[in-house]
């Protein structure tokens, strides 16, 4: 064999070696950055025999580097949370459609999008957190019952610029239209017990401080400190009491965490698989577990402590509505002075 053909030949191995690798794994920028996500990446690489590479960074930076990139991209998946994202990333043109029966079946409609762009893999609902001894349960009703002057001096959120405050808002332009909405973050504004600051499990702190006696949260973050290693916050979450909006109306809002296929893709087929499998029992009793999110696949139960929360009615507005609101509600709040 001469030389020149046995260069040929290891060219074409080291083709064919490059191939395959490129085959066998998939990159993924992800807004999430939870321990039950290193599981179920492991668990993924277990089964598929793909190797899951994974980049994280806030939501904004992951949607500006997927643009800047262009069809350089690496990226095969992004996974973020918060509906407001992912809307923006498929308005971006930063997705592409999936063709996948398991995910049509495994997804209700409500939480994937109508073009099959995005799917959302857990949910979180919005839930007020009061002090027992301040507020009676009696009290408590719709999202938009907070405007009321009862409340003035009693009320704890976090910022407005935070995306489930700005989603949650979106959902009340979405369901009650715009006025509505001004009126609402109006009515919230006048009712604050202080400035807007900190997270959802500093709201749920003031409350059981005195700062405030009712607060907007996530369930996730109650189920965190519940089972936290800290007996303070476990303390403190048992301190106060959780009630689920709107059930006499729309029902409680959800949020979500959700994936898609990037536009440019070099592993497509890969990220779909992952996107599936994500999607399944198996993964979804992971998230459930690990991190206290509702399964957005509804084969799945709650997990023990987000059980004892209790059933609930949630609101089914198709997500796209909500993303497609999320702007609007950022000019409602700066109107309304909500910081």
């Amino acid at each position: 064999m001469s030389i020149s053909s046995n260069i040929l030949k290891a060219f074409l191995g080291l083709s064919i070696a490059s191939s395959f690798a490129l085959a066998s794994e998939i990159n993924v920028y992800s807004h999430r950055h939870y321990d039950s996500d290193k599981l179920l990446f492991e668990a993924f690489e277990k089964k598929s025999g793909i190797k899951v590479n994974v980049i994280t960074a806030k939501a904004e930076e992951l949607v500006s580097k997927l643009k800047i990139e262009g069809a350089n991209s690496p990226a095969d998946m992004l996974i973020t949370s918060d509906i407001g994202n992912l809307y923006e990333a498929k308005e971006e043109h930063l997705l592409q459609p999936i063709v996948s029966k398991t995910l049509v079946e495994n997804i209700p409609a409500h939480l994937r999008d109508s073009d099959n762009e995005w799917f959302g893999l857990t949910k979180r609902a919005r839930i007020f957190v009061y002090n027992p001894e301040k507020i009676s349960e009696k009290e408590l009703g719709s999202y938009l019952d907070l405007s009321d002057p009862k409340f003035k001096g009693k009320l704890l959120t976090r910022s407005s610029s935070a995306a489930y405050n700005k989603s949650l808002l979106a959902s009340i332009i979405a369901n009650h239209g715009e006025a509505k909405a001004l009126e609402f973050a109006k009515g919230l504004v006048a009712n604050f017990a202080r400035d807007p600051k900190g997270n959802d499990r500093d709201q749920i702190k003031a409350v059981a401080s005195g700062e405030g006696d009712l607060a907007i949260v996530n369930t996730y973050y109650l189920g965190i400190m519940l089972n936290s290693k800290d007996p303070k916050d476990v303390e403190i979450a048992k301190s106060v009491k959780r009630f689920f909006p709107a059930q006499k109306a729309e029902g409680t809002h959800i949020n979500i965490s959700g994936a898609g296929v990037t536009k440019y893709a070099k592993n497509k087929e890969n990220a779909i698989k992952l996107i599936e499998f994500l999607s399944s029992p198996e993964a979804q009793t992971i998230f459930a577990e690990a991190n206290y999110e509702y399964p957005a696949n509804p084969a799945v139960k709650a997990s023990g402590t987000v059980a004892t929360f209790g059933t609930f009615k949630e609101d089914t507005l198709p997500l796209a509505e909500v993303g497609k609101y999320n702007k609007k509600a950022v000019e409602i709040a700066t109107k309304a002075n909500w910081r």
